[in-house]
């Protein structure tokens, strides 16, 4: 499925992989975050750390009425941050990316932490 916008110069689609890896890029310039975590994570029971070649994954995207979307992230945060904080940020963060880069109404962010692990 993809997003469509149009304007004077025609129609534009954006599909749900590019909005993913967009706000699973943002989620990864916030600090405390460690990576993304596997959406399979609860059906597996594994912990699975995926890195910056998997952007899109840990995220999930839910298209609303009214071309708005709902985005669930499944983070890891490090060892010893404030979990709610890191958590705020990246609301913050992913929402103002979608909205300023793709130009998206973004109702809720869901964040889901699947883990928490020291770094050094």
């Amino acid at each position: 499925m993809s997003i469509q916008m149009a304007n004077e110069y025609g129609k534009i689609y954006v599909g749900d992989e590019v909005i993913a890896v967009i706000a699973g890029s943002a989620a990864l310039e916030c600090y405390g975050l460690v990576g993304m975590a596997s959406r399979q994570q609860l059906k597996d029971g594994i912990a699975e750390l995926l890195g910056r070649e998997n952007l899109g994954r840990g995220v999930e995207v839910r298209r609303l009425k009214d071309d708005a979307i709902d985005i669930d992230l499944y983070i890891i945060v490090s060892y010893g941050t404030r979990i709610s904080e890191v958590a705020h940020n990246v609301q913050n963060r992913v929402k103002y990316v979608l909205s300023e880069i793709v130009g998206l109404q973004v109702e809720h962010i869901h964040i889901f932490v699947q883990g928490v692990r020291v770094t050094r």
